[in-house]
């Protein structure tokens, strides 16, 4: 079932990855909630954010060294991770190689994305949890 809308949490050091993540989700019908995209000036964007993570009914998250040390990475993840509604709804998604411990021990549990050997091959494998084709060529 493609979500009602996805949280996509991440550093803000990893912005262009995450941008062109939200892109092709959004592309392939995948209606995302981002950042960058809709928080705007003079709105209280603690507010937005939690209204965000409450309404979102899948939340990935892009790991990364620079995630690793995300205050806000940890908190939107650690929210994400005590509803149950999101029960086999998290999906991490591996940007750059690290250390998936120093931000939840629980992640070590859940098959990540892998985006390392690929853009291409991660967006494939990623539309794939809602299955979504996406063409490689």
């Amino acid at each position: 079932m493609i979500p009602k809308e996805l949280f996509l949490s991440h550093a803000s050091a990893d912005h262009r990855f995450a941008t062109a993540v939200a892109n092709t989700l959004r592309h392939f019908g995948v209606p995302v909630w981002y950042s960058p995209t809709h928080l705007v000036g003079s709105q209280s964007w603690h507010d937005q954010l939690g209204a965000a993570l409450k309404r979102c009914d899948w939340f990935a998250v892009v790991l990364s060294p620079r995630s690793l040390t995300s205050m806000w990475v940890k908190r939107e993840l650690h929210y994400a991770l005590r509803q149950t509604r999101l029960d086999d709804r998290i999906v991490p998604i591996l940007y750059k190689p690290c250390d998936l411990d120093h931000l939840s021990w629980v992640l070590l549990s859940v098959q990540y994305v892998d985006f390392t050997p690929s853009f291409k091959q991660g967006c494939r494998d990623l539309l794939r949890i809602w299955d979504i084709d996406y063409p490689i060529s």
